[in-house]
């Protein structure tokens, strides 16, 4: 099922190009939908979204009521909602002990600096609806915007004609502040312009098909963003001890996301390798995705043999993956050597997931090798800093001619002028 290759310089990078190759194909049928979809949004507000959500979704956008968040929490089953509560107060936890603070401090010169750390004003979460409403999702990307102190969250989900319990049960959970009705390009055009009662945003998170990604590209710059996420993608470091059941059963545990999905393990036994071949045959003789495992594993799947595990180490921070899995002797030993990943999970008993679910950290991760420069949703996304700086007299007496001699060495002469005024 799964490609076994060795590590000789050129089976390896074939294997990580064809994964970022799948990542970098972009549709340029949608891209110039989306755009068109965008720039009249932008022009007719909530005309515009009434008349795109009536063509795509036969309904116009509408605000759901407290009344319908509590009414769908009350209708889950107790033993889910006692799971999305537990998750919520391990995400909760997670993040309020990485909650930055607010700092200031006596330069050397004697001034005052520092920094002060403040939540964005209104954040949008997009919920995709159908048959990829993760309520986990809700949670990821609502929880640390609360932590953060964002005064605001409105959540934008399509307008299905039923919605999805789980996912407004977590809204309520997560604390969101509006429930809107509306998806696509155009609940993204609407969060980043205005429109009618969709108010605009000062960033948008959460996952979308094609289209809300592409909008969410288009986006950036008029309103932050998370990331655009690439096909998931998980790779395992394992040696010789590893299970080859555990082992096969991460590989599919993201390989069952989507065709595009990428499954990589990069061991030190062939042996092992040839096991977890053997493993994913039989598990995925009885799990429902088949037909998607089976593809994304034949495509974008590859056990790769290595000498040691330094190579593979290397070779995991070329990759850089969403989500490393460390299943060896000492797995932790190896962490040290780890520069590029989203997520790292250490040992057996730390499958994907748990991260994807109850552990605390975030599951929104970078994908398609941006591990090497993104880092994961966490507080540290919904928060922006401003610096500040306070000097008396005394203490910019001193250093007014290093001032003056830089500004004029730039021939910024209102800037020297702004310095000697004062001590005319």
């Amino acid at each position: 099922m799964i490609q076994i290759v060795n590590a000789d310089g050129t089976g390896e990078q074939k294997v990580i190009a064809s994964m970022r190759a799948r990542a970098a194909a972009k549709n340029s049928d949608i891209e110039k939908a989306v755009a068109a979809v965008m720039e009249d949004v932008k022009a007719r507000g909530l005309e515009a979204v009434e008349e795109y959500s009536l063509r795509f979704d036969k309904t116009a956008p509408y605000e759901i009521s407290r009344e319908t968040l509590d009414k769908a929490y009350a209708s889950c089953p107790r033993e889910l909602i006692r799971a999305l509560e537990h998750a919520a107060d391990n995400i909760r936890d997670y993040n309020e002990k990485l909650l930055a603070k607010s700092a200031e401090w006596t330069s050397p010169d004697g001034g005052t600096v520092g920094r002060v750390v403040r939540g964005l004003t209104r954040v949008g979460v997009y919920v995709p609806g159908g048959t990829a409403a993760y309520p986990s999702s809700v949670l990821m990307n609502v929880v640390p915007a609360k932590v953060a102190g964002v005064e605001e969250i409105v959540m934008v989900t399509p307008p299905t004609e039923n919605l999805n319990d789980a996912v407004l049960a977590a809204a309520k959970i997560a604390g969101v502040d509006r429930c809107i009705a509306v998806g696509g390009a155009q609940a993204v055009a609407a969060l980043t312009y205005g429109a009618g009662f969709i108010p605009k945003v000062d960033k948008l998170v959460g996952p979308g098909n094609a289209f809300v990604a592409a909008a969410k590209r288009m986006a950036y710059g008029s309103l932050d963003i998370d990331m655009v996420a690439g096909p998931s993608e998980v790779l395992v470091i394992a040696d010789g001890s590893a299970d080859p059941k555990f082992i096969a059963a991460d590989l599919l545990s993201q390989a069952e996301h989507d065709k595009l999905a990428s499954a990589v393990l990069l061991t030190t036994s062939a042996e092992l390798a040839w096991a977890v071949d053997a493993e994913m045959v039989r598990q995925t003789g009885y799990l429902s995705r088949s037909e998607i495992m089976e593809q994304s594993v034949r495509d974008f799947g590859c056990a790769i043999v290595c000498r040691d595990l330094d190579e593979a180490a290397a070779l995991a921070n070329e990759i850089a993956p969403e989500h490393l899995e460390i299943v060896t002797e000492a797995p932790r030993a190896l962490l040290p050597k780890i520069r590029n990943a989203g997520a790292v999970f250490l040992g057996a008993w730390s499958p994907e997931p748990l991260g994807d679910y109850l552990a605390g950290p975030d599951h929104v991760l970078p994908t398609s090798g941006t591990a090497r420069f993104f880092s994961p949703l966490s507080v540290d996304s919904f928060l922006k800093t401003m610096s500040v700086i306070e000097y008396s007299r005394d203490t910019l007496a001193p250093i007014q001619k290093e001032i003056v001699a830089l500004a004029e060495t730039e021939k910024l002469t209102a800037h020297a002028n702004s310095i000697r005024v004062r001590f005319e």
